[in-house]
């Protein structure tokens, strides 16, 4: 390995795509050029363990023997278009702006994909929040594990408690300290 091949150089781009299962994905710069790696131990580094796809993500790049790979994630932002279907879904709850929500550690008790919800339980208290894919999309993730650590910001809605927002564990921490 080069020295040139050691130099580390911050991209912004979008997500192209992510497979939680492969452990992988692949980045679009804004500047052009050939995509680069996204492996999920650099994602979970972050604090997550998956991205949704067309998010915005600030990475810094390595050049190795196989291709530009990203070693270090900092920033992710959600799609582009995603928050006015996150308001038509919410069940007619009025709009709340998420960040005056505190952000609330919270464990994922489950996720389905394909239904297109899930539940995660509040540390120290029995209710469950439930979770919308349109919700999860719009906070940049495009999955949740089962256990995953995650902090919600929540309103009640018509039928319980509602996530508005999903943040990382990592980032609420960053938040706090920021």
């Amino acid at each position: 390995m080069t020295d040139e091949d050691k130099v580390v150089h911050t991209v912004h781009g979008r997500v192209k795509w992510f497979d939680v299962g492969k452990g992988f994905g692949f980045i679009v710069s804004d500047e052009g050029g050939p995509d680069i790696l996204l492996h999920a131990n650099v994602l979970r580094n972050f604090g997550q363990s998956s991205v949704a796809d067309g998010a915005g993500i600030e990475v810094s790049v390595q050049q190795t023997q196989r291709g530009a790979q990203a070693v270090e994630v900092h920033a992710i932002e959600p799609p582009e278009g995603i928050g006015a279907a996150v308001g038509e879904d919410m069940g007619g709850h009025p709009a709340v702006d998420p960040e005056t929500q505190p952000l609330t550690p919270a464990r994922v008790k489950w996720f389905d994909k394909v239904k297109g919800f899930g539940f995660a339980n509040v540390f120290g208290s029995t209710e469950d929040v439930f979770i919308h894919i349109e919700v999860l999309r719009a906070s940049g993730f495009a999955d949740l594990q089962p256990g995953e650590a995650v902090c919600l910001r929540v309103v009640d809605g018509k039928r319980g408690r509602m996530a508005t927002q999903v943040a990382s564990w990592e980032a609420a921490t960053r938040e706090r300290q920021a």
